[in-house]
């Protein structure tokens, strides 16, 4: 008999069965009762041990954190919370774990306790929670591009070009450290490094998703990113996921369109499929927030965010109307705003986001049409020479979801640009050679994964939706 999943007992509804299941122990009670998990579902299943017709030295190694093998019958189950319950025939020890130095005890631990142990952490039900949430959204973002004819790319993570122009990139080389060599005027001679020059860790993959674009039509990447950004904040990662679709022939609006489409159907996916997830996070998150004062209360539940974004049409709003709205707004004028609004070209805070989207339009927002100056070079100059074809979607809670733009398809206009940032031509011939032969106008935007599992899983510190934290100082596990 091949083994069971709790997932699978608890959906049925046919008892008197014999099953199998494999998993690890949450809590042993009264010599007699096991709360089983085996990491298929938020709830486990309670299996009713025969303490009296059991080997006292099997239920002395019946403990928390143990791995066990169970063999018995589903059966409706008499006591509270659940509907079936497993008898137990036979139970089988797969591996101890000593209730004396075991980590994850069945008691409330804070996440900063969780992040020491990141290895086990997933055996909480909170984080089981986050991981399978992430995992749901992580399939529905490849099924949503699939199912709308884009390929799937793979660019490189070593790179020999700042995509941002942001400069904290991390460096890869395999020259001596102490001793590298030198040229003639002093410094680190990188033509003697394993690829002949300066090379990082990719910021983005979206330079060569442009490339594979202009000649495959729709494509997108889903990878790993980096930054070498000093940056302890409960926002900010050295190493997170980038989601950056890239598409020939689309002009902002279409790019508007397309991010709105996506983001519906990706939260719809988790509405539909992890809904007890959902539920237990969103309990858990009334629970964080009685903790707090009224003020910082958030309005909605956390199912009511997500539908909030997947029942709603987005609202499209210039940069220079959003300044004006902000402009005028009473806690701008009551100063209550940390940054205040006093001329067009502020770069917006997450403050200014959230008041667009929670107070004033009572929607999600697309910002579009920004200053130049605060954006990439490689955004679209709009004819008024002072703002780009760039675009924002802003969340409730969270502030900017999606940055994005239409490119720059006029060499002339590009080459100017990277003039004007000190970009070196030469550093970036192939991405100019795009623009020489077949140009077309094309966009895309970037989404980082991680900010989308916080803002679908309600956890508000960007550390406790990925695995293994990469942070400043922090590279444990």
């Amino acid at each position: 008999m091949k083994s069971n999943t709790i997932a699978d007992l608890l959906s049925k509804e046919n008892t008197l069965q014999d099953v199998e299941i494999k998993g690890w122990v949450r809590t042993f009670r009264a010599n007699r009762f096991i709360a089983l998990n085996d990491g298929s579902t938020i709830n486990n299943i309670q299996c009713v041990v025969d303490f009296e017709n059991t080997d006292e030295a099997i239920l002395k190694r019946i403990t928390t954190g143990a791995a066990v093998h169970v063999k018995g019958s589903l059966t409706e189950s008499q006591g509270k919370g659940q509907s079936v319950e497993v008898q137990v025939s036979s139970i089988k020890i797969l591996g101890d774990s000593d209730p004396e130095t075991f980590p994850i005890q069945p008691k409330k631990h804070s996440f900063e306790f969780l992040r020491e142990n990141a290895h086990l952490r997933t055996r909480t039900s909170t984080f089981s929670a986050v991981m399978r949430l992430r995992s749901s959204l992580s399939f529905a973002i490849h099924k949503y591009f699939n199912e709308n004819g884009f390929y799937y790319m793979h660019t490189p993570i070593i790179t020999g070009s700042d995509a941002e122009g942001a400069g904290e990139m991390f460096r890869v080389s395999n020259l001596d450290a102490k001793n590298p060599p030198l040229d003639e005027k002093g410094n680190v001679n990188y033509k003697e490094d394993f690829f002949g020059k300066e090379t990082n860790l990719t910021v983005s993959g979206q330079l060569e998703a442009e490339a594979y674009a202009m000649s495959l039509g729709k494509v997108y990447t889903f990878g790993p990113t980096f930054r070498a950004e000093n940056s302890n904040t409960s926002r900010h990662l050295a190493e997170f996921w980038m989601i950056e679709p890239e598409v020939a022939f689309m002009d902002l609006a279409g790019n508007m369109d397309l991010a709105e489409d996506f983001m519906k159907s990706v939260l719809s996916y988790i509405l539909k499929h992890n809904r007890e997830d959902l539920e237990f996070l969103e309990n858990r998150l009334l629970d964080e927030e009685k903790t707090k004062p009224q003020a910082e209360r958030s309005e909605m539940s956390l199912i009511e965010k997500v539908k909030f974004v997947v029942d709603n049409n987005f609202k499209r709003v210039s940069y220079t109307e959003a300044i004006d709205i902000l402009k005028n707004s009473k806690p701008n004028k009551k100063k209550k705003f940390k940054y205040i609004i006093d001329q067009w070209g502020a770069d917006l805070q997450s403050e200014h986001e959230r008041y667009l989207v929670e107070k004033h339009f009572n929607c999600p927002v697309i910002l579009f049409d920004y200053p130049a100056n605060i954006k990439a070079f490689y955004m679209r100059l709009n004819e008024d020479g002072k703002t780009v074809r760039a675009m924002d979607i802003l969340f409730p809670g969270i502030g900017e979801m999606v940055g994005g733009s239409q490119r720059e398809e006029r060499l002339d206009v590009l080459k100017e640009k990277m003039k004007a940032l000190d970009i070196d031509e030469e550093e970036l011939w192939w991405y100019l050679d795009l623009r020489k032969y077949g140009t077309a106008v094309h966009s895309g935007f970037g989404l980082g994964f991680e900010r989308l599992v916080m803002f679908a899983t309600g956890m508000g510190n960007i550390r406790d939706v990925i695995p293994f934290p990469r942070t400043p100082q922090n590279a444990e596990f």
